[in-house]
Formats: structure tokens, sequence, C-alpha cells
């Protein structure tokens, strides 16, 4: 008759190690940067971009030298206080986040964008074929 060692954990130790990794960057606010989605239609050119939980006032949308800038800052702070409104835990985040693109042949002036629910929209209008900057000068 055998003998039979069974572990103590009904896991390999690397998924426990995993698991407490895990648990300890989602106390963290995301390093990740904004997530975009680019559309180029006839046109325009289409971005969407995510920035959840980030108030409006708090993003800044800038297109110079053919670069549209995308830029998010926010601090966050939460105190949980016991009955006596002693603080007992404090945390806060600060999360900053920036995006660049390049676009050629943009009608600068004509940029639209729209923030709704977590969600950037950015349109870039296309110059038109005839809207050329080289324009032929009149001779006196």
């Amino acid at each position: 008759m055998g003998f039979e060692m069974k572990p103590f954990f009904n896991m390999e130790p690397s998924d426990l190690f995993k698991d407490v990794g895990r648990q300890f960057f989602d106390q963290f606010p995301s390093a990740g940067g904004i997530t975009t989605d680019i559309k180029e239609l006839d046109d325009s050119y289409v971005v969407e971009a995510e920035l959840p939980g980030m108030k409006k006032e708090n993003i800044s949308l800038n297109f110079e030298n053919n670069v549209l800038t995308i830029e998010g800052k926010q601090t966050e702070e939460n105190n949980e206080e016991d009955d006596n409104g002693r603080v007992i835990h404090r945390e806060r985040s600060v999360r900053d986040v920036k995006r660049q693109f390049s676009f050629n042949n943009i009608q600068e002036d004509a940029i639209k964008a729209s923030y709704d629910n977590g969600m950037l929209n950015v349109t870039l209008p296309k110059r038109s074929k005839e809207d050329n900057s080289n324009s032929n000068i009149q001779i006196d």
C-alpha cells in the first residue's frame, strides 16, 4: 500500500503569486495611456478616445503643427472616517494621461469635439482638394 502526498493548496504556487500581484496592482489607477480608435472617412478623421472617470474640465485638446494632443489630468482623494470623524483610511490617486497623433491636410478652424460618459470624440475635417494653400498671385 503506497502513501500519496496531497498538496495543501489546490493551486500551483505561481497562481498564488499571480493572484496576490493582481490584487496589489488593482489598487492602483491604470498606468496605461488613452485607448483610442481612429477612423478615416471621405471628408474627415474621427478620433474616439476613452477617458473613463475623467471630468471634462480636466481634459485639454490641442491641434498644432499637424499634431492632435489629448491630455487628461485628474486627482482623486478617498477618505474613510470612523463614527467620531477620525480618518481611518486615506488614498490619493493622480492620473495623468497624454496621447498625440499626427494628421495632414486638416481644416484646423473646423475641428469639433464632444465628451460624453467617458468618451471623447474629435472630428478633424479634411481640407478639400480645392482648398489648396498655394494661390495665384495677381500682378498689378
